[in-house]
This record gives C-alpha cells, structure tokens and sequence, in this order.
C-alpha cells in the first residue's frame, strides 16, 4: 500500500514538474528582453545575431523551442549558459550542494531551536514567563530572514567581526575537495581546521535562515503541546506521580510531533527559497546567488534549469514530510 502511495506521488510529482516547466518556459520567452542582444557586441553584424540565436536555439516556433528543450533535458542536457559559457548541469551539480548544506543546517538549528522554546514555554504556561517566551517568539516570528541577514552583517560582521561577511571557504585555504559537499566531506576525512572555517563562513546565513523557522515551529509545536497537555491520558500520567517534564517529553510530544513536521516541511521549502537573497547578501557560492545573475542575465537555459531544481526540490521535501508524518501517525499510514 505505501508503495502504491508512494509511486502515485512520484507520477503525480512528474505531471507537476511538468507543468512548471511549461510555465516557466513561455514566461521567459514573452517577457521583455533579448538574451541574445545582451551577449552581442554593439559592432555585431546581423548576420552573428542570427547565427547566435540559431546556436541557442533560440530562432524556432515556441513550441519548437520546447520540444528540443523538453528532450535534450530528458537525456541530461540542459542546455550551455548564455552568461557563463557553460554546461548548466555541470553549473547545478557544483552550486546545489552549497545550497544545500545551508538549508539542512539551518533546519537543524531552527527544529534544535524552536523546539526547545517550545518545550520551555509548554513547561512555563500559566507562569509568569509563558508571555514573555511568546513575545520574544513573535517578534523573531515578525523579522524575515533579509532582515536578520542585514543584521548579523552589522552586527557580527561590522560592529563585532566575530564571523567571516562572504564566501564558503577562507581563499587562502588551499583545501582540494573530491565533492562538492565541502562540510560533510571535510568532516568525514578529519579535516577539522577546513570544517571549522566552513562553519564559520556559515554561522551568518544559517541564523538568518533558521530563526524566522525556529520561531514558526516554536509556536506551532507549543499549541500542540498545549493541546495535548490537557488530554486524559496526560491527566492518567500525572496522578501516576510523572513530572511535568517527563509529561512534555515522554506523553505529550509524541502526539503533538506530527503537524509540525507537516508545517516544518512546508516551512523548509520557503526556506530553500529564502536562499537566494541570503546567500546574496553574503555572496555565499550557492544556486540562490546564481540565480539572481541569471535573472539578471536573462539566462535562459540557467534559469530554466534552475526552476527545475527548485521545483524538484520542493516535491522531495514534501514527499519525504508526508513520509514522516505517516510515520508518526500509523493511521495515515494504513489509510
């Protein structure tokens, strides 16, 4: 049956790949600007604008253009860079990881995190400290991560230079990676002084990331647990002598952990979007900032490789939450 359920959704997660990837095509075809105009020099004859627009394919019908798009990607052919001049598969497969290592390290912070606030504040209601724990979480609640980013450049990177403003790695490190997963592969070959410096460069982009996230999920597991503390069985527990901590931990998160993994999991694909203007401000090597030159660019070919793997992203993520809920939740599991 979940293999059933599971293959459904990969169909269904085709059709849906499918249909952004038509989307994003014609938008980028009828939206003002020739991508062609901004490569030319100014003394180009028309005869090297037709020939260039030939070689980008760029000279056929609409549909066309799809079609031999639609088929060179089946095969693993996305197509070369206008801007760059080069494969954009090869230019995906080198930023994504950076993207990528950023966003799961700020999911960890921002569950660590959250979380804990959650758990405080569920052990502190009817206290005088529940309103101050919730309005401290509505107001990281309130800032987006931008701001946040703006912040921590002033103040950690300016004011107090505790954390390194750009980049993933310290220029003058002469580190030779066999992937392009830098953090977990100086990691599991002991190269701590490399690792260090890595996490050092992302302590700015996953805060920025991570506590907008934290706050979210602070407050929505907060509610649960607030919800479940006043069921029967939690009432059973306590007249059986159980602390109130033992209550949150061991009978009421259980019950209160599966909507927020549902909510985390949505929140986590704004997170991977929130990528591109936080690695923006900290020129941070990732899909985010590639993303915004290709825009710029009017890159084609990039930013419709781009969309796909955003777009790709976005239905494993949800795909894998609607896993682990069922998980937790054995019902939604059989049905």
């Amino acid at each position: 049956m979940i293999a059933v359920s599971i293959l459904n959704r990969l169909i269904m997660a085709a059709i849906t790949l499918f249909g952004v990837a038509v989307i994003v095509f014609v938008l980028l075809r009828v939206v003002p600007g020739d991508p062609i105009a901004m490569m030319i020099s100014p003394g180009a004859s028309p005869a090297d604008i037709a020939a260039l627009r030939a070689h980008y394919g760029l000279d056929a019908s609409l549909a066309t253009q799809f079609w031999l798009w639609l088929k060179s990607v089946l095969t693993g052919d996305f197509g070369t860079s206008i801007s760059l001049k080069r494969d954009v598969l090869s230019l995906l497969g080198e930023r994504l990881p950076a993207t990528l290592e950023l966003a799961f390290a700020a999911l960890v912070l921002a569950v660590l995190l959250g979380g804990a606030v959650a758990i405080i504040g569920t052990l502190a209601r009817r206290t005088i400290l529940e309103p101050v724990i919730d309005g401290l979480n509505g107001l990281f609640l309130a800032v987006p991560d931008f701001v946040w980013a703006l912040a921590l450049v002033l103040v950690l990177g300016v004011l107090f230079p505790l954390f390194p403003l750009s980049g993933r790695i310290d220029p003058s490190i002469d580190a030779q990676f066999a992937t392009p997963f830098y953090l977990i592969e100086s990691l599991v070959t002991f190269r701590f002084g490399i690792f260090t410096d890595i996490c050092a460069h992302m302590v700015m982009p996953v805060l920025a990331l991570g506590l907008p996230l934290a706050a979210i999920i602070a407050r929505v597991l907060k509610a649960a647990l607030s919800e479940a503390m006043v069921q029967d069985y939690i009432l059973l527990a306590k007249l059986k002598g159980m602390s109130e901590l033992r209550l949150v931990l061991q009978e009421a998160l259980r019950n209160a952990v599966g909507p927020t993994i549902a909510l985390t999991g949505v929140q986590f694909t704004f997170l991977i979007g929130g990528t591109v203007i936080v690695e923006r401000i900290f020129a941070y090597p990732g899909i985010g900032n590639m993303a915004i030159d290709a825009v710029i660019n009017r890159d084609l070919p990039l930013i419709q490789g781009l969309v796909l793997v955003f777009g790709a992203l976005f239905i494993l993520v949800n795909l894998a939450v609607d896993l682990l809920v069922a998980a937790f939740n054995p019902r939604l599991a059989h049905g």
